[in-house]
């Protein structure tokens, strides 16, 4: 475990003016024609969206490239570096970017609170929600505190401004991320901040009394939070299965330092930690930089509360493992899953942890790749058969059809994303926000396309990420030895790319997420009290919805050569043994439970319950 002393140091972090000496080196002509020479043919050649950015956007990233190459004589380091990120940032994708020098990997500029939105009165307002304790000399500037003025700016222009050069293809989007990067900063994914220091101009809201108009300066500094305990490597045969936001995925990591200090100093030792419920009442395990759940009263009922972080791990069995184990903890009346500024991370694990909630069978989102030459031979390389072989059939028909993509299948097999089945028995709400990204956004695309249950945003849709993303690093490892290999770029630069772009399925296949998004059933604003009182208008609306839900269970137990089936409002159920039917249905009443001889099966004993005709709830049992 990481000491208290050591915590408070790493929250207290460097002066700006430090990080800054390590920004890019001041690359060599012949360097910096090497870096752009590699980015072109990474756009060109295996962006995925590449014709979407073109035609919604009206830029030519390739062409922009060329022309950088072409004035490089007068340009000095710094400003080469600088126009090379712009035009990258100019796609508008948290996915695609241009990546710092290894000295700034897990830096981030910080001011130690934090700035959210809420509604009133229909007009947004800006509230501080966290400050850290010691770090801010005002002892005014409290949790509660509302933002007018930032640099003498006002918040709203402030925010709308930054949100004009975020990665965001929505406006929405575009303001979230504004709101979150005006107190943190990715310093290897995106530039620093000008200025060395904020002066903020606040009101207070005190219960009793008039408000009051202050001011306050306060510094900039760096902090590094280092890397989650279950963090994928960018050699592992997972890192070609990623879909994250990296710029959030840092700040996240920033975010549980600062503001969940105990959390951050005890994940250490989290390899160790076994599902328990802690103090507070929130169930944890090794997976807790993950996923944590909470028992939630409302005055609609006691509803569960998986919240899930982030999906930055490697062991998907682990981390199903651990969610059916917390499951059982929560109440199954109803459940709440929270993916509000989820910045994504392994896709098998997102989209595999969807059928622990439904009876019906998983359709994962289906991804393909640009058609091109490029895209053609990196299928054709021998280590990368089992990661893109299935698309390279499409790819070299599209010589002939004029294709502009590959055929569109997943990169999760459909098979594990039905390997375990339902679960939990009761309704389901999901709750998605602007910041939801990535393997975050195909969670949510599966979780309506498979109809699985009512979806909440909390504003337009979720963050518009549709792809699955490659570092520099991997892409290296996985060309290392062929004839179109790509080599890691000079002076510690890098780049992600989205390589396979994803489409829904369902009643919306086909339909893309990139800089659309995935719109829930209901918008919800979140309100003042919700952000002081821990979400508490929210959970009442989910509490609404979950009463409103019809309601089945069902129980399976197999032991001493029995099978004991108990339900609630079912009708019948039936059995099968290695996919085959035992007998016929089986009516059931929620007064006792059924028990039947326990039948022989190989693989697996599974038991479907209906009400009526319609399927409502399955179990199985491995062998």
């Amino acid at each position: 475990m990481r000491t208290k002393a050591a915590t408070n140091k790493a929250q207290a972090g460097d002066p700006l003016a430090k990080a800054e000496e390590m920004k890019f080196l001041p690359a060599k002509h012949d360097k910096q024609a090497e870096i752009i020479d590699a980015f072109i043919r990474v756009i060109e050649g295996l962006y995925a969206h590449l014709p979407l950015k073109r035609a919604m956007y009206g830029i030519d990233p390739v062409q922009q490239l060329r022309r950088l190459k072409q004035r490089l004589d007068p340009l000095g380091g710094g400003a080469f570096h600088r126009e090379l990120a712009d035009i990258i940032r100019s796609l508008r994708d948290a996915h695609t970017v241009y990546v710092g020098p290894k000295d700034l990997a897990g830096q981030v500029a910080r001011l130690p609170f934090l700035i959210e939105a809420y509604e009133e009165e229909g007009k947004p307002k800006y509230m501080v929600s966290k400050v850290v304790e010691g770090l801010v000399s005002d002892p005014q500037f409290t949790e509660g505190v509302e933002l007018d003025w930032w640099n003498g700016v006002p918040i709203a222009t402030a925010i709308d401004a930054r949100a004009r050069n975020e990665l965001g293809g929505r406006p929405d989007s575009g303001r979230a991320r504004a709101v979150e990067s005006l107190t943190f900063r990715s310093l290897r994914y995106e530039p620093p901040p000008d200025e060395h220091w904020v002066v903020v101009g606040y009101r207070t809201r005190p219960k009793k009394g008039p408000s009051q108009e202050r001011e306050v300066r306060i510094p900039w500094t760096v902090i590094t939070p280092e890397e989650g305990p279950e963090a994928i490597s960018p050699a592992s045969a997972a890192a070609a299965a990623l879909a994250v936001n990296p710029v959030a995925a840092d700040v996240r990591r920033a975010k549980k330092l600062m503001f969940n200090p105990t959390l951050w100093r005890q994940e250490v030792d989290a390899s160790k930690a076994k599902v328990a419920v802690d103090a507070n009442g929130n169930v944890r395990g090794r997976f807790s930089d993950n996923v944590s759940a909470k028992i939630r009263p409302t005055q609609s009922g006691v509803f569960g509360h998986l919240r899930l972080w982030g999906f930055d791990l490697a062991d998907d069995d682990g981390f199903l493992d651990e969610v059916i184990e917390i499951l059982d903890q929560l109440p199954q009346e109803g459940l709440v899953i929270d993916l509000r500024t989820n910045p994504g991370g392994l896709i098998w694990a997102a989209e595999r942890l969807l059928q622990l909630f439904t009876p019906e069978r998983v359709e994962p989102c289906r991804f393909s790749l640009l058609a091109t030459d490029a895209t053609r031979e990196l299928a054709k390389v021998r280590q990368n058969e089992a990661i893109l072989g299935p698309w390279l059939a499409s790819l070299t028909s599209a010589l002939e059809t004029g294709e502009l993509y590959s055929q569109a299948l997943p990169i999760t097999p459909p098979e594990l994303c039905n390997n375990i089945g339902q679960v939990y028995s009761g309704p389901v709400v999901a709750v998605v926000d602007a910041t939801t990204y990535s393997a975050g956004d195909l969670f949510a695309a599966g979780f309506v396309d498979n109809r699985i249950g009512t979806m909440v945003t909390v504003g337009e849709a979720t963050g518009a990420g549709g792809a699955n993303v490659w570092s520099a690093e991997t892409l290296a490892a996985l060309t290392v030895g062929s004839p179109i290999e790509f080599r890691l770029l000079p002076d510690g630069a890098g780049f992600t790319v989205s390589i396979r772009r994803a489409t829904r399925v369902g009643a919306s296949a086909g339909l893309p997420i990139e800089d659309i998004g995935v719109g829930g059933h209901h918008r919800y604003s979140l309100t003042r009290d919700d952000l002081i009182h821990s979400n508490k208008d929210l959970f009442q609306y989910c509490g609404q919805l979950l009463a409103a839900s019809p309601r089945t269970a069902m129980k399976v137990t197999a032991a001493n050569g029995s099978l004991s089936i108990s339900t609630t409002d079912l009708s019948s159920v039936d059995v099968y043994a290695d996919a085959h039917p035992i007998g016929g249905s089986i009516a059931v009443t929620d007064s006792s439970p059924t028990s039947l001889p326990l039948p022989s099966f190989e693989e697996a004993l599974e038991v479907r319950g209906f009400k009526g005709s319609v399927l409502k709830q399955r179990r199985a049992i491995r062998a």
